[in-house]
């Protein structure tokens, strides 16, 4: 109705007009006047035709034209029209920038197909996952560019409820197809490969623990059911035999006390609690447990040649202890065992050095392992639990330290502990 009164009013002054004039001048100035008058009526509409049909042609580019009569209001809407869509696009455009940068953080992969399996895009985590990339693989199809026997089956029965477990390019992968739309699929990609070492890992843990405490278990009630059986048994074997017992109750309680220490340095509920820690007085206490523990086999020297640092006592004693005993326990009777606290560039370390049986490089990274050993029957023999360098290994990195190891077979070994320069307690801290 708003559009149509000013237009009708327009056309009645038209007729109007033209009517007065007829009147006073007759009926063909009258009609000539009316129809110049309809005439420039219609050359204005189709100006502001021709300038909404250009602007309508590229209407970004193109300035809206100026409107006159009802073609104001005709302007004024597409204008508003074109803030809003522009806008809009602006929101789309900020929302499609941060689902992209989304995708591109998500750590699983995301594949999107359309209904013939033919690529259309991929992040980067499905880049790594699968080996594609989204550039030169566009518009191909998946099943092209990922061969592997297990998928192929999994797109041929097209049993899509249930994922699909995946070895591929040394991952592990959860592999499983969604379909959206109707012509759409998204293929979703998830590793698993640090989920299966951790899962193993535990398995291993497990199984070694059970290991470890089952022996020391079963000479205890071996011994207990001769002793039940024989209550006649002379007292030098019952004597030797409490004596093995003991020692077994000793390595099981040594090894639960271990295992509780690690769990203890992994909770996220035991935080570390710095304080300034006396090396030489932590140090000389270890050299004479050391001389206790190797009792005169071996020959031992202690160098006391840097600073205090801030660290908790207790882990700090525990992990060097480790090294230190490691080191008298590996050592054949007549070695040398050299241990040193110096300070360097990079800042404190502790140099551990024997002239022990030393060991093989394959060994070397698999040192700090719970239960890893180099040599199980020579670790019997020495007690040790199987988790002392993993103790070590879990305190550093408390401490934002490092553990380097440097041996060969029959040469002995070098292990030094390394901590950064800002745990040296300063003066003002004294």
């Amino acid at each position: 109705m708003l559009f149509w009164i000013p237009a009708l009013l327009r056309i009645l002054l038209i007729f109007v007009v033209s009517g007065v004039v007829w009147a006073l001048f007759g009926a063909t100035p009258g009609l000539l006047l009316g129809l110049a008058l309809m005439s420039v009526a219609v050359v204005v509409q189709l100006h502001y035709l021709f300038r909404l049909s250009g602007w309508l042609d590229n209407p970004r580019s193109e300035k809206l034209p100026d409107g006159w009569g009802a073609w104001t209001d005709i302007f004024s809407r597409l204008y508003r029209l074109r803030r809003d869509d522009e806008k809009h696009q602006t929101e789309l455009s900020e929302w499609l920038a941060r689902f992209r940068q989304a995708m591109h953080l998500l750590p699983d992969g995301v594949v999107i197909m359309d209904d013939v399996l033919f690529l259309e895009w991929c992040n980067p985590a499905a880049e790594r996952h699968l080996g594609l990339q989204h550039g030169r693989d566009k518009g191909m199809r998946v099943t092209n560019l990922i061969r592997t026997p297990d998928f192929i089956d999994y797109i041929i029965l097209g049993r899509y409820d249930q994922p699909l477990t995946l070895s591929l390019r040394e991952r592990k992968l959860i592999v499983q197809i969604i379909p959206f739309e109707n012509r759409r699929q998204i293929l979703v990609t998830h590793d698993a490969t640090e989920s299966e070492r951790i899962d193993m890992m535990r398995r291993d843990f497990i199984a070694n623990a059970s290991h470890e405490l089952r022996t020391p278990l079963t000479v205890i009630n071996g011994f207990l059911e001769i002793a039940q059986a024989q209550p006649d048994l002379d007292q030098k074997t019952r004597s030797a035999h409490l004596q093995l017992m003991t020692e077994q109750g000793h390595r099981m309680q040594n090894l639960i006390g271990d295992m509780l220490t690690l769990t203890r340095l992994e909770s996220v509920d035991y935080p570390l609690r710095p304080e300034p820690v006396n090396i030489d007085a932590m140090l000389h206490n270890l050299l004479l447990e050391a001389e206790v523990l190797s009792a005169g086999k071996h020959a031992l020297s202690l160098s006391v040649d840097g600073p205090d640092i801030n660290g908790s006592h207790d882990e700090l004693r525990s992990a060097f202890s480790n090294l230190i005993s490691n080191a008298v326990r590996y050592t054949p009777a007549g070695g040398k065992i050299q241990i040193a606290w110096q300070n360097s560039k990079a800042g404190p370390q502790l140099v551990v050095r024997d002239s022990g049986i030393g060991i093989s490089s394959e060994h070397i990274s698999r040192l700090t392992e719970r239960f890893y050993r180099v040599d199980k029957s020579r670790s019997r023999e020495t007690q040790g639990t199987g988790l002392g360098l993993a103790i070590v290994k879990h305190v550093l990195l408390r401490h934002h330290g490092t553990l380097g190891v440097e041996s060969r077979p029959g040469e002995g070994s070098v292990f030094t502990v390394r901590l950064p320069a800002t745990s040296i307690v300063t003066e003002t801290e004294d």
